[in-house]
């Protein structure tokens, strides 16, 4: 069944996750940072939209949640365009079919729909409309992951799509993170036991290396398959785990995601800044358009990580001054425009797409909430 909160309920439930979670109350932001971050999305806009979105359906997703991250903190409204997406139409219609057919059976692609749904739902609550559409749907979809756990296969986890070839972290991470979460928000024994469930698995799943690090996924035998160690992994991973810390109280957990915290602000960068393995300032590689993305993912879980648990802040504060003076001194050209390169000066090596631009928003999101000022 869907979620049919008429506006008071709805209201009370979102009390309700405010109360437990300070990403959704008033905060203490630092202005300028959030002023820079609302200039880069304007060149976004103002560059790259299409008219119903930016090109690529998971990271629009990524795009929108970070855009409406933005308007909830700054109190905007400036770049309310989800209904202009698909991404926001097919939230309005809260068809099954609809979603089945734009997802095309890609898990991973749905736990980002999830995320921005919430997202688009909490600011139209906030600003006096109905969240419940987005909510509902993002429960469809939410619904459409929980059916693709597979115990017969590597002994559980969410396959990374419908075809049943693959099972990886960044898919079983996003359900960890949307299983805790939804919890959160709206209660349901099934969502905790399935965060739980989810997160056991993958602590005995072999992809977490020895440095701490995930690797992207498992072989068909089921062992770590030692590719790459993408930053966005070891971002959702802590986001995650603080969701399931908040819905059970077991603060051990977040021992266990300040391990890969602290190895990606270790291992995955150059001069402290976080750098993509196919990152570089010089034109000798390039990363795709999705790879460019990843690094402001891993900011904008750090921010989600710091939310659920604010008393953590301090430990990274520094880290998170340096990525977002990297972004401003090194990553940003004229006009707010951002590259993907962030640990040094573009020497011709730097991609500026719709993905990067929504890369540099995350980092000022987070350097706003949790940087210096």
């Amino acid at each position: 069944m869907l979620f049919n909160f008429s506006k008071l309920t709805a209201l009370a439930a979102l009390t309700a996750v405010a109360t437990a979670s300070p990403l959704l109350t008033a905060r203490d932001q630092c202005g300028a940072t959030l002023s820079a971050s609302h200039s880069v999305a304007q060149h976004l806009m103002d560059a790259f939209w299409y008219g119903s979105g930016w090109g690529i359906f998971w990271t629009d997703a990524n795009t929108l949640e970070d855009l409406y991250n933005l308007m909830l903190a700054d109190g905007s409204t400036a770049f309310d365009v989800a209904d202009s997406t698909p991404i926001g139409q097919l939230g309005l219609q809260q068809s099954r079919d609809a979603w089945v057919a734009k997802l095309g059976g890609s898990n991973d692609d749905a736990g980002w729909v999830v995320l921005s749904l919430w997202k688009i739902g909490d600011y139209r609550l906030r600003h006096g409309g109905d969240p419940n559409p987005y909510w509902n749907s993002a429960r469809i979809v939410y619904d459409l992951i929980a059916a693709e756990w597979d115990d017969s296969v590597c002994g559980g986890g969410v396959w990374w799509s419908s075809a049943h070839t693959y099972k990886n972290a960044i898919t079983n991470q996003l359900f960890l993170h949307v299983s805790a979460a939804m919890y959160n928000r709206f209660g349901g024994s099934q969502y905790l036991a399935n965060a739980q469930k989810t997160w056991n698995w993958l602590l005995n799943s072999g992809m977490r290396n020895s440095d701490g690090l995930w690797n992207d996924g498992l072989t068909d035998s089921c062992e770590n398959n030692g590719q790459t160690t993408w930053t966005y992994n070891q971002g959702v991973v802590a986001s995650g785990l603080a969701e399931l810390a908040r819905a059970t109280g077991d603060r051990a957990l977040l021992d266990q995601a300040e391990v890969t915290l602290d190895a990606a602000a270790r291992l995955k960068v150059q001069n402290g800044i976080l750098t993509e393995t196919c990152d570089s300032a010089t034109p000798t590689s390039w990363c795709d358009n999705d790879q460019a993305m990843f690094k402001g993912i891993w900011m904008k879980h750090l921010q989600f990580y710091l939310d659920n648990f604010p008393d953590r802040a301090g430990k990274y504060t520094s880290f998170i001054d340096a990525q977002d003076s990297a972004v401003v001194h090194y990553a940003t050209g004229a006009g707010w425009k951002v590259g993907n390169v962030w640990y040094a000066p573009d020497q011709g090596g730097s991609l500026f797409t719709a993905e990067t631009q929504t890369g540099g928003i995350a980092a000022h999101n987070c350097a706003a909430k949790y940087g210096s000022c």
